[in-house]
């Protein structure tokens, strides 16, 4: 690891604030001065073949965010005090906030409450919208760029990819193609169209989005997927997973990400008007605790085992917990309720015109066939505790609002559950047959099909 210098330039290094793939920001000190003051460090590679065009990139950044700089003072902003480039290396002395990013913020453990969220993308939004009255467009809004502390004091940085819209594009200094994180560009930035405040709004959407929803609103496997799903697909509503959201702030959300720049927010002020709307009618702040134990029991089992955190606690956002006492009837025979369990704890047995049929315990599913019968939706069998148990109840209503990925995940687990119930079944039933019928060695590759049906090919 590099080592920490003692001084940069005529300051004093206190400590390491954070490191990324060019830059290291650490806290320092100045003898003349009281305040602390953050300085982000850089050293330039090597000055041939990709290093050299790595390190006209980084210049080129540096400059953009001293020219930035200049122009913007606003109490939400960081500011920057100066951008000294030297030989093999260049830094930048700016505001010291002793906060974190809203990265830490943007998973299902560590949710804030929706009354937190509008606060701090309420700052933002005006923020932005001072930023463009300047002639700045940040480019790179993304929660890596949002500081905020633990009063909620909001503080955007990372200016340096910042577009200056008063420039013709083939000019400006500071155009870079492709610039931003693509889980948070806007369709139009995908493109490469011409970009105005709109995109910061999207970007300043995804980003709420995030925090209120603990996930991304579009996943995929690729880059081409995802940027598929950016361009011509809808975000999922927030509150179909988190509870705490109204269907105000789902249609704010969506208002700034909507594809359409005509329909979008037009600037962070009318952004800014909409969340307070949506504040003001928040009436109850208290932080609702997620409960991570029950998180627990389903990581444990053995049918969420290929779901990832994202995807279990959206589980247990849309599935109802059960405790049940023993030699209850959980399903009956012949009935066309459609939901189902995910056994957790205890014993079940599943009997069909009152025979038992098999005994299931913890981490399976049960009464699932209703839900998988396309046309008459009946239990074919009645399922009982044989003791206390704790089920997950899935409600297929439900399961049908949840994401996409949560939706293929789920089926790929109960058709291989159904899949090895069936052999396991098919071994039990064997054991009271007869023999089975002796058959020749021939391979299928002798044989052709006429009409879906198979025949033997002669030779």
């Amino acid at each position: 690891m590099e080592q920490i210098p003692g001084t940069i330039g005529r300051f004093r290094i206190v400590r390491e604030l954070g490191r990324g793939a060019t830059a290291t920001v650490y806290e320092a000190r100045h003898p003349d001065f009281p305040e602390p003051v953050a300085i982000k460090h850089i050293r330039f590679g090597d000055d041939s073949g990709d290093g050299a065009k790595l390190n006209r990139r980084l210049l080129k950044l540096l400059r953009a965010e001293e020219s930035v700089a200049r122009r913007l003072n606003h109490p939400n902003i960081i500011k920057i005090n100066e951008v000294v480039i030297e030989p093999g290396q260049a830094y930048v002395v700016m505001e010291y906030f002793p906060g974190t990013t809203l990265e830490r913020f943007c998973s299902f453990e560590r949710r804030l409450p929706v009354y937190r969220v509008i606060g701090i993308i309420f700052k933002c939004c005006m923020a932005l919208d001072y930023a463009y009255r300047q002639g700045v467009v940040h480019r790179d809004i993304k929660p890596a760029n949002i500081l905020v502390d633990e009063n909620d004091d909001v503080r955007i940085t990372d200016f340096g990819l910042a577009l200056n819209v008063d420039k013709r594009v083939e000019a400006d200094s500071t155009f870079i193609m492709g610039v931003g994180s693509p889980a948070y560009m806007s369709p139009e930035q995908i493109k490469n169209y011409p970009l105005n405040q709109k995109t910061d709004l999207y970007s300043l959407g995804v980003v709420m989005f995030h925090l209120l929803a603990g996930r991304l609103p579009f996943r995929a496997a690729n880059p081409a997927q995802l940027v598929y799903k950016i361009i011509n697909v809808d975000p999922p509503f927030v509150s179909h997973l988190n509870p705490d959201v109204s269907e105000q702030m789902d249609m704010v959300i969506r208002k700034a990400m909507e594809k359409d720049l005509y329909s979008r927010y037009k600037n962070g002020a009318e952004f800014a008007k909409d969340l307070s709307a949506v504040r003001y009618k928040i009436v109850d702040e208290n932080d609702v605790q997620l409960d991570t134990s029950r998180f627990s029991i389903l990581r444990r089992q053995a049918f969420f085992t290929e779901f990832d955190d994202v995807e279990l606690w959206e589980m247990l956002r849309i599935s109802v917990w059960r405790n049940v006492p023993g030699h209850m009837r959980l399903i009956r025979e012949g009935d066309t309720e459609q939901r189902f369990g995910v056994l957790l704890e205890g014993r079940v047995e599943l009997s069909v015109s009152g025979r038992r049929v098999m005994e299931l315990g913890p981490g399976t599913i049960f009464g699932e066939l209703a839900w998988l019968d396309r046309l008459n939706h009946r239990q074919p069998m009645s399922i009982v505790s044989l003791e206390p148990v704790t089920y997950l109840e899935i409600n297929p209503s439900a399961l049908v609002l949840a994401t996409e990925e949560l939706q293929e995940t789920f089926r790929r687990e109960v058709a291989s559950v159904v899949a090895h119930r069936l052999g396991a079944l098919a071994l039990v039933h064997a054991e009271h047959c007869g023999a089975a019928t002796e058959a020749n060695s021939v391979s299928t590759s002798n044989f052709a099909t006429s009409r879906g049906e198979w025949r033997l090919v002669e030779d």
